[in-house]
C-alpha cells in the first residue's frame, strides 16, 4: 500500500492543489494543469494500470481520508473497474464521488482520467468520462477531459465537437479559460489556425501575469505561424519587454531573435523548471515552429518528429507535432 501512495503522491498533490485553486478562483489553475500534462506525472499512469483493487479498497477504508482525497482514489478506482469490465462498479464509485464532494468531482476526473488514458486505455477513461456526464450533463470539466482522450487518438473532428460543448456551458472564468485552450488545440490540429488563435486569446482573458500567459502565448505564435500573420511582432509586443529568464522564457527569447536555438537546446536540457516540464519537448517543438514561419521544411520537418518522439501522447506538443508533420 505504501508503494502504491508513493506512486501517486505526485498525482494526488496536483489534484489537490487544482481542487483548492478551483474552489477559490485562484488564476493559477491553468497553470497548473498545464505543468500537470507536461510535467513528471507521466509514470503515474502505469502505477495506476498496475494496482489491485484491493490495494485500492484498503485505501479508501481509511476514515481520515479527506473528502478530496477519497475523490481522487475514487476516480482510480472508478477507472480500474472499467479497465475489468466491471462497469456497474465503475459508476458507483463515480456516483460516490458525486456524493462526498459534490462541487469537486468534475474537476479531480478532469485531472485524473486523461492521465490514466495516456497509460493506453483510452476505453475505460472515456466510458468512466460517460458516466460522469450521466450524472452532470454538459459539465466543462469533464467534457475537457472527454475531449483530451479524444485528442490522444487524433480524434480531433470529435474532440472540436465536444469542446465547442464546453465553451457553451461553462459559467465562470476558470471554465472558459480551459474550455478555449483546448478548443483551440483542436482547432490548431486541425488545421483551423485563425480560430485557433482567437481561441487562445479568449484563453488569455483575465490572465495578467507571465507565469500564467507564457504559455498560451506561445500556443497562439503557433497559430498565427501557421495562419500566415506576424507572430513574432504579437509575440514581441506582448513579452518583449518582460524577463525571460525563467523556463519556459528561453522559447520565447528563442522565437523573438534574443537567444540561439543551441542555447536553447542547452537551457532545456540543464534548467530545473525545464527538467521537470519535459522542456526538451517544448524545445523541440518551437524550434519547429520557428524553421515552418522560415519555410524550412527540412529543418520543421527534422525538429518536429524529434518532438513527436520526446513529448508523450498525453501532451499537447505530440498533438500538434504530429499534425504539423501530416501537412509539411
Amino acid at each position: 500500500m505504501l508503494g502504491l501512495i508513493g506512486a501517486f503522491a505526485v498525482l494526488l498533490t496536483a489534484c489537490g492543489t487544482a481542487r483548492a485553486q478551483f474552489q477559490g478562483g485562484g488564476a493559477d489553475w491553468d497553470a497548473t494543469a498545464r505543468e500537470f500534462r507536461g510535467g513528471g506525472a507521466g509514470r503515474i499512469p502505469s502505477a495506476a494500470r498496475n494496482n489491485s483493487v484491493e490495494e485500492l479498497n484498503r485505501i479508501l477504508s481509511a476514515s481520515q481520508l479527506s473528502p478530496a482525497n477519497r475523490t481522487f482514489y475514487l476516480s482510480l478506482r472508478a477507472f480500474v473497474f472499467s479497465r475489468m469490465g466491471r462497469e456497474a462498479d465503475s459508476q458507483k464509485d463515480v456516483a460516490e464521488m458525486g456524493r462526498i464532494n459534490p462541487q469537486g468531482w468534475p474537476v479531480m476526473m478532469s485531472i485524473t482520467m486523461p492521465a490514466l488514458a495516456g497509460g493506453g486505455d483510452r476505453g475505460a477513461a472515456l466510458r468512466s468520462l460517460a458516466y460522469g456526464l450521466e450524472r452532470k450533463p454538459n459539465d466543462p470539466w469533464l467534457l475537457v477531459a472527454q475531449a483530451q482522450v479524444q485528442m490522444q487518438i487524433a480524434d480531433f473532428a470529435g474532440a472540436l465537437a465536444t469542446l465547442d460543448g464546453a465553451v457553451a456551458g461553462a459559467v465562470n472564468p476558470i471554465e472558459r479559460r480551459q474550455a478555449f485552450y483546448f478548443r483551440g488545440h483542436a482547432n490548431l490540429d486541425l488545421g483551423n489556425y485563425a480560430q485557433a488563435a482567437r481561441d487562445f486569446d479568449a484563453s488569455l482573458e483575465g490572465q495578467t501575469t507571465l507565469k500564467n500567459r507564457i504559455g498560451t502565448v506561445l500556443w497562439r505564435y503557433a497559430a498565427q505561424v501557421r495562419a500566415r500573420q506576424d507572430a513574432r511582432a504579437v509575440l514581441i509586443r506582448d513579452l518583449g519587454n518582460e524577463n525571460l529568464y525563467e523556463w519556459p522564457g528561453p522559447v520565447a527569447k528563442f522565437l523573438i531573435g534574443r537567444l540561439p536555438a543551441g542555447e536553447l537546446e542547452v537551457a532545456a536540457e540543464s534548467d530545473d523548471a525545464a527538467k521537470k516540464s519535459n522542456g526538451k519537448c517544448m524545445a523541440a517543438y518551437f524550434i519547429g515552429m520557428d524553421a515552418v514561419r522560415r519555410n524550412d521544411k527540412q529543418r520543421a520537418r527534422e525538429q518536429l518528429q524529434l518532438a513527436q518522439a520526446r513529448c508523450p501522447t498525453t501532451s499537447e506538443f505530440n498533438w500538434a507535432a504530429s499534425s504539423e508533420l501530416k501537412r509539411l
